[in-house]
């Protein structure tokens, strides 16, 4: 069963699509292996890993990336793999696959890609946390290379 997401753009906060106590143990994995990061920033960061889960489920194979404090979200909610499981079949509809590609993404590549992602997530009405989502041409971490695409994010 997949929740509708036909809500006007940017209304709904995505914390709210997760079960409020994996909300809890996702945001306190992110301060355990982030301590660089606060417990309001993860739980922020964890609401935006659910909206790009949400966005990656709606639209399959548009090669969507999070950016590198959402991979964080992201990859903490995918070590709770029944959780996940769950939240993917709720919220997208299908399990959403981690597919990271090449490292080799050029910049423009990368400001293409973070633009799709939040048109995706805008497109499912949920609230998009700017400051989550720098300008991904400027960062090195993985985050430019994964994506829901079932070729790899390779064009």
């Amino acid at each position: 069963m997949t929740i509708a997401l036909e809500r006007p753009v940017g209304t709904t906060d995505p914390i709210t699509l997760v079960d409020p106590q994996v909300a809890v143990r996702l945001t306190r994995r992110i301060v355990a292996e982030h301590p660089e990061i606060s417990e309001p920033t993860a739980r922020r960061i964890v609401g935006q890993a659910a909206a790009f889960i949400a966005a990656s489920g709606q639209q399959p194979g548009s090669e969507l990336a999070p950016s590198k404090l959402v991979d964080f979200g992201w990859h903490a909610f995918i070590l709770h793999t029944v959780d996940y499981a769950r939240f993917c079949r709720q919220v997208a509809g299908e399990f959403v696959h981690h597919v990271p590609t090449d490292d080799d993404q050029d910049a423009a590549a990368a400001v293409q890609t973070r633009e799709r992602t939040l048109a995706a997530i805008a497109a499912t009405g949920l609230a998009i946390d700017p400051d989550l989502w720098p300008d991904m041409a400027e960062c090195t971490q993985c985050h430019a290379g994964c994506t829901d695409s079932p070729n790899g994010g390779k064009k």
